[in-house]
């Protein structure tokens, strides 16, 4: 009996361990499957765009060699965020794509523009999208400073509007030197590491295969 107890009591204890692992491993969120005649629309500012680099060089080129898709590059350097709001739904309509990664408001914050107007925007850009039934991608962009992180707008704003979050991959790339031209962008090789990392949440998330 007392070995039929320790027993019940090491399986039970697994199970929890199990159940405790289970609960903390963050699973990705699931996509559509894109077609292979999908567009993607990589939507933002100098991130986007490739500043420093060829524009075959930046990250959107590299998802579409990547994934095989045509991946549109519809970033514009030095904009904030009202100005993105602003030219968005020209862009949707002018492309209808399938998937939308969103990269903005970095301009915003470097001029410490109003924090609030910033989040409204992005929220504005994320409901468009929403609104048309198009999926979105959201990356985190960080604060300036030593120690990068993305600023806390970008989780709230994903938190909240359900949308999926790649909360340090800017970040962690601004945080190397090997991976950035100058204090703010990338360099190839940082683009490079954006796509790639881009491409594997596609792959994880169903949206490709």
């Amino acid at each position: 009996m007392l070995i039929i107890t320790i027993k019940s009591r090491y399986f039970f204890t697994l199970i929890l361990l199990i159940s405790i692992i289970a609960g903390c491993t963050k699973k990705t969120p699931a996509l559509p499957l894109l077609s292979n005649d999908s567009v993607v629309l990589a939507f933002g500012d100098s991130l986007t765009y490739g500043y420093n680099v060829t524009k075959n060089k930046s990250y959107p080129a590299l998802l579409q060699k990547l994934t095989g898709l045509k991946v549109i590059n519809a970033g514009i350097s030095g904009e904030v965020s009202e100005e993105g709001l602003a030219r968005f739904p020209k862009v949707l309509n002018d492309y209808n794509p399938k998937l939308v990664i969103l990269c903005h408001g970095g301009n915003d914050l470097l001029r410490k523009m109003d924090i609030e107007e910033m989040e409204s925007n992005i929220r504005a850009m994320i409901q468009l999208s929403l609104d048309r039934k198009i999926p979105l991608i959201l990356l985190g962009v960080p604060k300036p400073g030593i120690f990068l992180s993305s600023a806390d707008v970008y989780k709230e704003i994903a938190s909240s509007m359900n949308t999926i979050f790649m909360e340090d991959l800017v970040s962690n790339v601004l945080s190397d030197k090997l991976l950035k031209s100058d204090s703010i962008h990338p360099n190839e090789n940082g683009y490079n590491v954006m796509a790639e990392e881009i491409y594997s949440l596609l792959l994880d998330s169903g949206a490709i295969k």
